[in-house]
């Protein structure tokens, strides 16, 4: 078996793959912490013969789980932002200061569409950009939908927004204190993306599909106004191409991977962006 794991700063997330089939055999998640309990936090190691991680949590924590790793299974491999990889050059002025998640998603978006915008819905909203030859341009980070409920100090932070909620709900006016808040964050994360991504094809003269990943990636999809695809294995899918261990990952089949959308035109980006600009 593989043990996949997406370590994030309070939630850490975990996979377990066949080695053979490839096929997902168990899925979880847990609060990230520095000493795991195998067989309770993660799977148990007795069955796992290799180990990838993706982590942006404290150093602390990824050297207490990489220690706890080693001594128990033969290969573990730790994910790097790095200045190229697969194809894609990393954007960031220092390639190792871009969360690493993130390139792990930059890079799966690239290996599936040839070039995207990587929306990562978590703690907060990262919007990145690969274009299709290869150039990571950068990217955007925003607070997320928790996080922005949360600095409004308005005891409504345990409130979440129904993932079920259509899109023309949640961007109506909220008629109690709590429908208020969940609607503006609503309006407010949604919006900033879909300006995002029409203000970078326009000035990079280029479609993209996008591709969302994250807790929230759901909801948030239902806001978004282009084409798009909700992948939420899009950080193990990085990880799949960086590490490939299974015959389907070597031949570049990445698991739960979806369908590319496909982008609207250029000339409606741009019509799109010039009707908001008037607003």
């Amino acid at each position: 078996m593989i043990l996949d794991l997406d370590i994030g700063n309070t939630l850490s997330k975990w996979r377990l793959k066949d080695a053979d089939s490839s096929e997902i055999r168990s899925r979880g998640a847990v609060w990230t912490r520095e000493e795991w309990r195998p067989g309770a936090d993660i799977p148990d190691l007795d069955v796992v013969e290799a180990v990838r991680i993706s982590s942006v949590a404290r150093q602390a924590v990824l050297a207490q789980t990489v220690a706890l790793l080693q001594s128990r299974v033969g290969g573990v491999h730790v994910a790097h932002s790095r200045p190229e990889a697969l194809g894609v050059t990393n954007g960031y002025r220092e390639p190792g200061r871009l969360g690493v998640d993130r390139w792990m998603g930059v890079l799966a978006g690239y290996q599936l569409a040839g070039g995207c915008c990587s929306v990562d819905c978590g703690s907060a909203i990262t919007v990145d950009f690969v274009l299709p030859g290869g150039r990571h341009l950068g990217g955007y980070i925003l607070p997320g939908l928790r996080l922005m409920k949360e600095s409004l100090q308005l005891g409504t932070r345990n409130v979440a927004i129904d993932p079920d909620s259509e899109a023309d709900e949640l961007l109506a006016p909220g008629t109690r204190t709590v429908e208020a808040v969940n609607h503006g964050i609503y309006m407010a994360a949604v919006s900033a993306v879909n300006r995002i991504y029409s203000e970078v094809c326009d000035r990079e003269n280029v479609a993209l599909p996008m591709l969302l990943t994250g807790g929230d990636a759901r909801v948030v999809s239902r806001g978004i106004q282009v084409p798009h695809a909700v992948w939420p294995d899009m950080v193990y899918g990085g990880l799949e191409a960086s590490f490939p261990l299974t015959a389907a990952e070597r031949a570049g089949r990445m698991a739960g991977a979806p369908l590319v959308p496909r982008p609207v035109s250029l000339e409606k980006i741009r019509a799109g962006l010039a009707f908001s600009m008037l607003l």
